[in-house]
């Protein structure tokens, strides 16, 4: 009896030897914790610089020329919806003149300013955009025969439409291509004691960079 004893108490503590090593191989192991792709991240404020051209087809006779300026804005990105604010502050040299019966009629935009929010949908690095608000113009237009010249400037507060592509090229730089539709609204103007209003639009299509903070 007691040499059974002793042998099934061998051959159960050999099992277990053997087996031990395999039961420690089987147990569950600690998943390693999972990392997502990582995306670029358009929220934050940014400052930049642009430049461009513009052209206006019904002010005066087609004037157009050079539009360039600078930018600050803030986006807030929820999932690919990129949201955001940019006011910007543009100087042209817009310019047309016609002469009729010996008088010369000059007009010029020399500056304008838009505040428009944006709304962006994001592929990583790069965003599609719409964007519209508020515009403010200057409108300068002159008269001179030669001898006498009469002219008058005001500013105009109006809005401003378009849309545009924007592409992450560095952590905090970035590159865009905007097109803005910019309508005067009422400009009151007098010239020689004769006041006049009416209204023009601008198309501006330029590039701009910017640096986030």
């Amino acid at each position: 009896m007691k040499r059974f004893f002793v042998l099934s108490l061998a051959a159960v503590s050999m099992a277990a030897i053997q087996t031990a090593p395999s039961s420690a191989a089987d147990l569950p192991r600690k998943a390693a914790p999972y990392i997502g792709p990582s995306y670029y991240d358009w929220t934050g404020f940014y400052i930049g610089a642009n430049g461009g051209y513009g052209w206006a087809p019904d002010f005066a006779s087609d004037a157009k020329g050079f539009v360039g300026g600078g930018q600050l804005g803030y986006n807030w990105q929820t999932g690919r919806l990129v949201f955001g604010v940019e006011g910007d502050l543009q100087y042209t040299s817009l310019k047309s003149s016609e002469t009729v019966g010996g008088v010369t009629a000059t007009g010029k935009i020399p500056a304008f300013g838009t505040a428009r929010g944006r709304i962006g949908y994001a592929w990583d690095r790069m965003m599609l955009y719409g964007t519209g608000g508020w515009a403010y113009t200057k409108t300068d237009v002159s008269l001179t025969n030669g001898v006498t010249t009469v002219s008058d400037a005001k500013w105009s507060s109006g809005y401003a439409v378009g849309g545009g592509v924007e592409w992450a090229v560095w952590d905090r730089w970035s590159v865009k291509a905007e097109y803005l539709y910019v309508h005067s609204g009422n400009v009151q103007l007098t010239l020689a004691g004769v006041t006049a209003g009416g209204s023009y639009n601008l198309n501006v299509a330029r590039v701009g960079l910017n640096y986030r903070f």
